[in-house]
């Protein structure tokens, strides 16, 4: 067995992952994957500072509509947390979730939610949007990439983000 080529794999599955994620969602600013923990970090922007009692509601909606999702689902998640940063005229939300109970119906879920939650004042990536069936296929490759990173044993923390159109990946 060739460990170096099954270590490649590895990488190109979690990058590709983050790709993906970042593709399929304008809405998510820049993606972190922690293998040590075995944690995605996603990373929301609002143009605008929130104010400490919208950030409570945020966070109460999010936190409660995940564990919602998981009593559905009949999961129970390690991690769930929401973290924020305010920067200038920008409050850049973080949501931190552990791999092994993360689904890809789980992001669409956070996406939908920031979405209701900020309207208009999500930082989004200008793009042109992709049909249906794209949408599809990439939440397909979401999951599947996910089912793959549980199985395998990553080592590389990496960061993903969108710059001028192109999605950057980088191995911190």
């Amino acid at each position: 067995m060739d460990f170096r080529y099954k270590g490649k794999e590895d990488l190109t599955n979690s990058v590709s992952l983050l790709i993906s994620i970042l593709i399929r969602y304008p809405e998510v600013a820049r993606i972190n994957f922690d293998p040590e923990h075995n944690l995605l970090k996603f990373t929301f922007m609002y143009a605008g500072v929130l104010q400490e009692n919208e950030i409570v509601q945020l966070k109460e909606k999010i936190i409660s509509s995940i564990e919602v999702f998981h009593v559905l689902e009949g999961k129970s998640p390690r991690v769930v947390q929401l973290a924020y940063e305010i920067s200038d005229a920008l409050t850049m939300i973080e949501i931190e979730r552990d791999v092994d109970t993360l689904v890809q119906g789980e992001i669409t879920l956070m996406v939908d939610l920031f979405r209701g939650y900020v309207q208009e004042s999500l930082v989004t990536e200008e793009s042109d949007r992709p049909n249906d069936e794209d949408l599809l296929v990439q939440e397909e490759l979401i999951e599947h990439m996910l089912e793959s990173i549980k199985r395998k044993s990553e080592t590389k923390r990496l960061y993903a983000f969108r710059e001028e159109g192109r999605v950057l990946v980088f191995n911190k």
